[in-house]
């Protein structure tokens, strides 16, 4: 698992706002589909080391595709961290799949027949499916949940800095993170990565969660988007150009790799090599992130600070903590996936996912109770196993016995 580090990751803002009180701490809510329910176990055990659950210790949240989804909820609850924390918990521990997409005998035919008929007719009607599921659902269970006018009275409130959205444009191959926050935040530009100033809706939610092949695109203003873990070279980013000066990032995958490498003989099946795909999307940029804010932090801290003034280098250090799962999420996915309704796991069957080799795929589909309370125990478990450097790195002080 990954440990503090001091990276400096971008060049600071050009008029950067006034912190809220010391250091603002960024927080980083990455992608994972049903895995996004680890976060909240995180955040349930944060709460419980502030002294004032009340007061949101984060002024700067930033979240990609379902972390965009835990990012949004925490943003609006941001006047009362506690009670949003708690709201959150609720809905991920009573999940089901039907809330996230179709999951009933007939939307699950509908999208089979639809599939059949594009490779067989597909030459002669020119229409293609968009998605494996129809996530209506999700767009109904958000739009009852969310209040998005709370972000904006969140920020005149100074209980929220800034709060961003990453998307992936299929156009112009962009990764976009749309930001809602103080009127004197720049928007940004570098290679293949901007950050635009919004008004946050629905659909830039909806678009940061679509995840590709499973979930339909979204079109926000003038661009189809989908899942924002693709293309997304550098999470930890939106965070650093809002002016973060520390940031948590609450991952939804491993962070080690593993010393032995176990052979297989038999082809891999379509949800193996599904997972696998998914897995290069939602992880692996997050640790190539961090590693080469590690090694540049290496080579800052070789220069006299004098120095690094005197020729106006404009990177920072950026204090940057990790939590992420100590267990694998695709092997607890593969002991609860008889909990998903008997049409997704026919569905699933049909490509190998209703197996061990095939789990990475499910753990990001099984949005059922049994999975995601188990997931929330874990990053509760995870977040408490590391009180001592959370509060640290927060800055508050452990309770006296």
């Amino acid at each position: 698992m990954a440990d503090t580090a001091k990276p400096p990751l971008e060049t600071a803002p050009s008029n950067p706002a006034p912190s809220l009180a010391g250091a603002k701490i960024g927080l980083i809510l990455t992608g994972g589909g049903a895995r996004a329910a680890y976060q909240a176990g995180v955040l349930k055990a944060i709460r419980e080391m502030l002294p004032d659950p009340k007061r949101n210790p984060f002024p700067i949240i930033c979240g990609t595709s379902a972390g965009a989804i835990n990012a949004a909820s925490m943003a609006v609850n941001a006047e009362d961290f506690g009670a949003g924390v708690d709201r959150l918990n609720h809905v991920w521990a009573n999940f089901h799949a039907h809330q996230v997409y179709r999951a009933d005998p007939l939307g699950i035919a509908l999208s089979g027949a639809r599939w059949l008929a594009a490779l067989t007719f597909g030459w002669l009607t020119h229409r293609a499916p968009r998605s494996l599921l129809d996530n209506a659902p999700l767009r109904g269970l958000l739009h009852r949940i969310l209040d998005f006018d709370k972000i904006q009275r969140a920020i005149d409130n100074h209980a929220l800095h800034s709060v961003s959205i990453t998307c992936s444009g299929y156009a112009t191959g962009q990764s976009v993170s749309f930001f809602q926050g103080r009127a004197d935040l720049d928007p940004w530009r570098r290679s293949q990565r901007v950050g635009v100033h919004v008004k946050l809706t629905l659909d830039h939610l909806m678009a940061s969660s679509a995840i590709p092949f499973v979930f339909p695109s979204v079109h926000v203003n003038r661009e189809w988007f989908g899942d924002g873990s693709m293309r997304q070279i550098a999470p930890i980013s939106p965070a650093i150009h809002l002016g973060a000066d520390k940031v948590l990032v609450v991952g939804a995958g491993r962070m080690t790799t593993e010393d032995a490498r176990p052979g297989a003989e038999r082809y891999p099946s379509l949800a193996q090599i599904a997972g696998h795909a998914l897995s290069s999307i939602f992880l692996d940029s997050l640790s190539v992130d961090l590693e080469r804010t590690m090694r540049i932090n290496q080579t800052l801290s070789m220069i006299p600070e004098a120095i690094r003034k005197q020729n106006h280098m404009s990177l920072r250090p950026i204090d940057v903590l990790v939590i992420a799962p100590s267990e694998r999420l695709d092997e607890m996915a593969a002991q609860h996936a008889q909990a998903l309704p008997w049409p997704v796991r026919m569905l699933l069957s049909g490509i190998g996912a209703m197996n061990r080799r095939g789990g990475a795929l499910t753990s990001y589909l099984l949005f059922e109770k049994p999975y995601t309370q188990a997931l929330i125990d874990l990053g509760y478990r995870d977040a408490s196993a590391r009180a001592t450097e959370v509060r640290e790195f927060l800055g508050v002080s452990a309770p006296h016995s």
